[in-house]
């Protein structure tokens, strides 16, 4: 045997662990509709680009029938490979070997890769289809998903992480994706849940199918642990790119800025996008539309807690993250889920150096028992604590509306704005001109012979006294009164004036979040 014998040898053996679980296996994958661990990562990756990692690695199990039961790579595909020409390090579980289902070796290939990440500053991926827990394993492969969950929690803030549901994910394999930045799943396809129908049937007597339990749907509609979705894996994979360029390779970067048109400081016509009647509904992602780049505006969780719009967009080619309140739902008022939303959205644009600019029309913390009893105290202070906390350029604009504790809640400069804009507009007060009327003059009203006209003159002159932007912006809380038609160029302005900001907090080990 000679030098070629050995290359061929190795070819041979390459061959094998890329065939997975065999023809029959990749068959029955595709009759699903799912694609493979390999053909997921080349839609991912560019085109040439993929390295893989220990693709020789195999369990070591001898008990429960394993002994001599080969399973190629064990279960998954591990390496890095470049995304719009930027590196990333990723996975990509192979149901045709085991189920997918993690043992031991399995989560040493997950843990190395993802080490390698953090150490090279680069985002990580994880393409997950798994069955869960390989149970002939036992303990080895639950303290598999430990040191997975371990590496999520100490690189959340330092790299993007990033997990794709594309098949069932149940169990204590949820927990990662939870820990993750984003989270994408497939409609009809994926599911997450901790524990499966036939178990809570078992437990509780409730039927329910695996998709109307922890479905795509349900998680980004209901549930919220879902970010992004797709009809198909081509089109979620796809999206996972598109959100690549939006992201910093690490936290010591900034996210690319893309080249900008010489006309780029344009003037949008903003003033017949909102209503001037503080009561009317309109659909805050007009306002987004003109003021960001053309098509550049890339909303995240956009069927959970409608009643506020996050996502990233960019602003003369610099990627901003928007916190907008969604007049259209609940008259943009704050909820427990909205609360919840914006919150984590905030943090991880503070964690990666992404400016953050607030849309404000906000009526309030929405009322009633349920949201009370739900704890909207504990999730309303989430907000006022991310924004707090963040050092990044922090910028206000306040549309129409913005009342009482959720004024201040939504990045007020007692709280740490560097600049809040009004328009002109601009109703700025502790609550509503009606219900501060009610409240103030209501002896005077009552007493009146008419007491409806009495209301109305009240409330007119309450709005006249106070829910304008001027009395604010005499104290200091608006910098400036502005042009609606001047929001985008007073954006511009700010950005490039606040790149170069740096804030120092307290040194302590961490804040304790109201979570």
């Amino acid at each position: 045997m000679d030098i070629f014998d050995k290359i061929n040898e190795l070819y041979d053996r390459r061959r094998e662990v890329e065939m997975g679980g065999g023809d029959e296996r990749i068959e029955k994958q595709h009759e699903k509709g799912k694609l493979t661990a390999r053909e997921r990562i080349d839609l991912l990756i560019d085109k040439g680009t993929f390295v893989e990692m220990n693709p020789f690695i195999e369990h070591r199990c001898n008990d429960f029938g394993l002994s001599g039961k080969k399973g190629p790579g064990d279960g998954v595909v591990t390496g890095y490979g470049k995304v719009h020409g930027r590196p990333v390090y990723l996975f990509s579980q192979d149901f045709t070997v085991f189920g997918g289902a993690l043992g031991e070796m399995h989560a040493k290939k997950i843990a190395a890769v993802m080490d390698l990440a953090a150490k090279s500053g680069t985002p990580f991926i994880g393409l997950n289809d798994s069955g869960g827990a390989r149970i002939q394993e036992g303990v080895v492969s639950l303290d598999g998903y430990g040191q997975i969950f371990y590496r999520n929690t100490i690189y959340s803030g330092v790299i993007p992480q990033i997990s794709v549901i594309l098949g069932p994910c149940a169990g204590g394999a949820v927990y990662s994706p939870a820990i993750t930045d984003f989270v994408f799943m497939v409609e009809k396809t994926s599911q997450m849940f901790i524990t499966g129908p036939k178990v809570i049937e078992t437990v509780t007597g409730e039927k329910i199918s695996s998709e109307d339990l922890g479905g795509a749907k349900v998680h980004n509609t209901i549930s919220g642990n879902a970010h992004f979705s797709g009809e198909t894996e081509e089109e979620v994979l796809s999206q996972v790119r598109k959100l690549i360029t939006y992201l910093p390779q690490n936290n010591q970067e900034k996210a690319p800025i893309l080249p900008f048109d010489d006309d780029a400081d344009y003037r949008p016509n903003l003033t017949d996008c909102i209503p001037f009647d503080a009561l009317r509904p309109y659909d805050v992602r007009v306002v987004i539309q003109e003021v960001a780049d053309a098509d550049s505006f890339y909303e995240v969780q956009k069927d959970f807690a409608k009643n506020i719009v996050v996502g990233f967009a960019r602003i003369k080619g610099e990627v901003v993250g928007l916190v907008c309140n969604q007049p259209k739902y609940m008259a943009g008022g704050l909820d427990i889920d909205s609360s919840d939303k914006a919150s984590r959205f905030i943090r991880f644009c503070d964690s990666f150096q992404i400016p953050i600019i607030t849309f404000e029309d906000v009526t309030g913390f929405f009322p009633g028992i349920k949201q009370e009893h739900g704890g909207i105290i504990r999730h309303g202070a989430k907000i006022l604590y991310a924004y707090s906390e963040a050092t990044v350029p922090k910028l206000t604009v306040i549309l129409r509306k913005a009342y009482g504790g959720a004024y201040v809640a939504l990045n007020s400069k007692s709280i740490g704005a560097d600049l809040v804009f009004a328009w002109p507009n601009a109703e700025i007060a502790v609550m509503g001109p009606q219900g501060a009327a009610n409240i103030i003059f209501a002896k005077e009203i009552e007493n009146s012979e008419n007491p409806e006209e009495t209301r109305a003159n009240k409330i007119e002159e309450y709005r006249e006294k106070f829910a304008n932007p001027y009395v604010a912006a005499s104290q200091g809380m608006v910098d400036d009164v502005i042009d609606p038609r001047d929001t985008r160029i007073k954006l511009i302005q700010a950005l490039e004036m606040l790149r170069t900001k740096q804030e120092q907090r307290p040194a302590k080990k961490h804040g304790n979040i109201p979570l």
